[in-house]
């Protein structure tokens, strides 16, 4: 029987797309062999409402810029498109209602998203409808207390673990699993970010985000107090 596609969810704001997120993608690419990654820029995450965020135009555009070079990544404009439906629950029922039984779906959060899963809309549901990757950030200790004893069954731990032994434990599953990982180790925020945009130090831009989108960023000028953008720090986050 021929081997479904592997499709990663990588659902967040991306204000803006920066190294730490492209880590996480190339690593979870490579360990759990995915033959895609598609990012899913946030209209604006429902944890977000309140606080300024940059335009959904302008961060599609960096996505863009950021992913053209590797072929397993895109970028999906779902929840752009329909911001009457924000919430993880509905985009994950879409997506499983299209693909589900063409590919094998994972959706991307992480370690502060987890911690707060309780909080999000049907969450329990959220965690049924596709396999779960859970990123750690460098030197995060995960706890899985705050969820119920069902959930903690699905858990398996692969930190430190091979792509092959990624691979074997993949094989066996049965249902939908939640894998914590820590395969990717760069660790930037969108604070660093704004930092650097305030010094006007674009040579250390562009080792935070791709090139491309340093230019982008000092192009339009996105960042600055003087614009009025609040700079939020999404790190590894999905919308709830």
């Amino acid at each position: 029987m021929e081997r479904r596609r592997r499709i990663a969810l990588y659902g967040g704001t991306f204000d803006p797309v920066h190294a730490g997120h492209l880590a996480v993608a190339r690593g979870l690419l490579l360990l759990f062999a995915l033959d895609e990654v598609l990012f899913i820029p946030a209209y604006v995450a429902p944890h977000k409402r309140g606080r300024r965020v940059s335009p959904a135009l302008d961060r599609y555009a960096m996505l863009a810029l950021a992913t053209q070079g590797d072929e397993h990544f895109r970028v999906s404009t779902v929840e752009l498109e329909a911001p009457e439906s924000p919430y993880t629950v509905n985009t994950l029922s879409s997506f499983r209602d299209r693909l589900g039984d063409l590919a094998r779906l994972f959706f991307v959060m992480g370690a502060d998203s987890w911690e707060e899963i309780t909080t999000w809309r049907e969450w329990e549901r959220v965690l049924t409808l596709t396999d779960h990757l859970v990123v750690t950030r460098p030197g995060y200790e995960l706890s899985t207390a705050h969820v119920t004893p069902a959930i903690r069954e699905r858990i398996v731990d692969v930190r430190g673990r091979t792509r092959e032994q990624a691979e074997e434990q993949l094989e066996e599953a049965r249902g939908e699993r939640i894998y914590l990982t820590d395969a990717a180790n760069v660790d930037a925020s969108a604070t660093d970010i704004r930092a650097v945009v305030g010094r006007e130090a674009w040579g250390e831009l562009g080792v935070l985000v791709a090139p491309p989108v340093a230019e982008y960023i000092r192009k339009y000028e996105l960042y600055q107090e003087a614009n009025g953008t609040e700079f939020s720090d999404a790190g590894i986050k999905g919308t709830h």
